[in-house]
């Protein structure tokens, strides 16, 4: 784990900052992370919020579990030093038990092994409205928003791979990322809602053969599909999912050790 030493407070804790005006929570702590250890990260899980007061103010931190990829540590003005140590080490060198509770989060669940985000498709009009073949039915315009709204919020986890279901709506949700990354949009059926529903354990199975090949892979699905694989695989009852938002499961041993909605991934 990094901990961060900062002179003025003459303290050790854990990498975080602020957010700017206008900015996501997420981005701002890949941000913040980066700024203050020089290191490029990929973000796996949610953690924990923390809340106490700082001059009389209330003060609240998000925190998420991320994996380093790369970069190399430079002292600033406010960092001084920088220390990888094990779980343990951490217990005893942090010096405030606000981020003890972090660390007690962190070592709840195993480490992930890979990552999958699991996106429902962005906005595609009203079905009824489309005369063609629904497989062919295209994003409209708030969903082509929603689609470019998701290469910040996907970029966070720094997938090697990107999978669709065999429709053009899920497809053209995840291109925008997808092209920006340099990656392209492989087309999977058995990601459909019709695949789903015909074998469900087929297609959960599909999701853990995929996760396997990367640390972190996006898949491209619908309304049905995204919350029946949630539950299928991480055990969550009402796993909902509105057009254009996000399951994050972090995978481990085989199995899902947690799973975070996203409901406003594409925004």
């Amino acid at each position: 784990m990094a901990l961060i030493r900062r002179d003025r407070y003459d303290d050790w804790s854990l990498p975080k900052g602020k957010v700017e005006s206008g900015e996501r929570d997420l981005a701002a702590a890949v941000r913040e992370v980066n700024e203050e250890i020089g290191a490029a990260v990929a973000v796996s899980r949610w953690l924990t919020q923390t809340e106490y007061r700082v001059g009389g103010a209330p003060k609240t931190v998000r925190f998420w579990a991320m994996r380093y990829l790369s970069g190399d540590f430079a002292a600033s003005r406010e960092v001084d030093d920088l220390a990888w140590v094990s779980p343990a080490e951490a217990r005893e060198r942090l010096s405030h038990d606000t981020d003890r509770s972090v660390l007690d989060a962190f070592t709840a669940e195993p480490v992930p092994e890979s990552v999958v985000v699991l996106v429902r498709h962005a906005k595609a009009g009203k079905r009824s409205a489309w005369s063609g073949d629904d497989r062919l039915r295209p994003l409209d315009k708030a969903g082509r928003r929603q689609a470019r709204g998701l290469i910040g919020f996907l970029s966070a986890f720094a997938p090697s791979r990107v999978v669709s279901a065999d429709r053009v709506r899920c497809e053209h949700t995840v291109e925008p990322f997808a092209h920006a990354a340099g990656l392209d949009v492989e087309i999977d059926p058995a990601f459909s809602d019709e695949a789903y529903a015909d074998d469900p354990d087929a297609a959960a199975t599909r999701v853990l053969d995929v996760a396997k090949s990367a640390s972190a892979v996006v898949i491209s699905s619908q309304g049905s599909a995204v919350p029946g694989l949630v539950s299928r695989l991480a055990g969550v009852a009402d796993a909902s999912a509105r057009k254009g938002s996000a399951w994050v499961l972090s995978l481990a041993d085989g199995a899902a050790a947690s799973a975070d909605y996203y409901g406003k991934a594409s925004r």
